[in-house]
């Protein structure tokens, strides 16, 4: 298991139950942009089927791939942090199931039971770790073999 899957499996019993109780189920059609950098980011995701591609805009209509996310990884974590706008784009690579939560919501949790807090905090900051050292290699590999980013357009 990954440290992108760990989020919920990370969480006590009694603290994944609670947050469950704030879920919505959502799905997303195959290609569908599920969100891009710098709008709002009002809540987060935790992915029950499909696949989800994260990316990085490195021009006004270029977008460079990250990471591939699927079945128990968390998509979204800027819900989190002032601004509270997106760090990265999203787009269904599949048809998504996936549950959705509230970002004010489970901040409102977090603050009114803290020791979740903290324990979804830790879970989301090994998410971020990850993905940071993710795009990182990317960029860095895109650079490497042609001087350039090879990215795909959208």
């Amino acid at each position: 298991m990954t440290a992108q899957t760990r989020l919920l499996n990370r969480l006590p019993r009694e603290y994944r139950d609670r947050l469950m109780t704030l879920a919505k189920e959502v799905s997303f059609p195959q290609d569908t942009r599920i969100f891009d950098e710098g709008e709002p980011a009002r809540c987060f995701w935790i992915i029950r089927t499909g696949m989800v591609t994260l990316d990085v805009r490195v021009s006004d209509r270029t977008l460079l791939p990250i990471d591939p996310l699927g079945p128990g990884d968390l998509l979204g974590w800027s819900w989190l942090f002032p601004p509270y706008e997106w760090d990265f784009g999203a787009e269904a690579f599949s048809p998504v199931r996936a549950y959705e939560f509230d970002g004010a919501a489970v901040r409102n949790l977090c603050d009114l039971e803290p020791a979740l807090g903290v324990s979804l905090l830790h879970g989301v900051a090994e998410v971020m770790a990850h993905r940071l050292v993710s795009a990182r290699v990317k960029l860095v590999e895109a650079h490497r073999t042609h001087g350039r980013i090879q990215t795909h357009h959208s």
